[in-house]
């Protein structure tokens, strides 16, 4: 049901989600090279690293909400799974910090000449404010039908 408004918003997480995936989460200007960090590598001209499990936790948060939308008809379900995703969210945040970290810490002898977080980086903030009120309009939705089942 894309008419609900709950609907809108988890279709928003996945979009933010989605273009976190693309995007560079964060840049580091070391020695004249440009590290960029992604959602699967952090990566400098061919040379790469794997940051594989971040990009897990980015995949799940980003189809978690799209399979909540098509579960409107068990909207307590629905609920949880938003609790979920917030949880899937909070954990994807923890990792772009510490990835942040230790990205910086491996060029601590080495002067770095910028450092950055790039676009992608506040989107996982954005989707826990958007899965949030996913979360309130749903449990709105339940209390509606909730009472119309007790008036009959």
């Amino acid at each position: 049901m894309i008419q609900r408004i709950q609907s809108l918003y988890l279709l928003v997480v996945t979009l933010l989600m989605s273009l976190t995936l693309f995007m560079p989460i964060a840049t580091f200007g070391v020695a004249g090279e440009t590290f960029e960090l992604t959602a699967f590598t952090l990566s400098c001209g061919e040379a790469s690293q794997s940051t594989i499990w971040m990009g897990i936790m980015l995949v799940m948060a980003t189809a978690l909400p799209l399979v909540t939308i098509f579960l409107f008809k068990r909207r307590t379900l629905q609920i949880r799974l938003c609790a979920v995703e917030i949880i899937l969210l909070l954990g994807s945040l923890v990792m772009i910090g510490l990835y942040y970290w230790l990205t910086s810490r491996i060029f601590e002898g080495v002067a770095i000449d910028h450092r950055q977080f790039g676009w992608a980086a506040p989107m996982p903030i954005l989707a826990i404010v958007v899965t949030y009120l996913a979360s309130r309009a749903i449990f709105k939705d339940e209390v509606l039908v909730r009472s119309l089942d007790r008036i009959r």
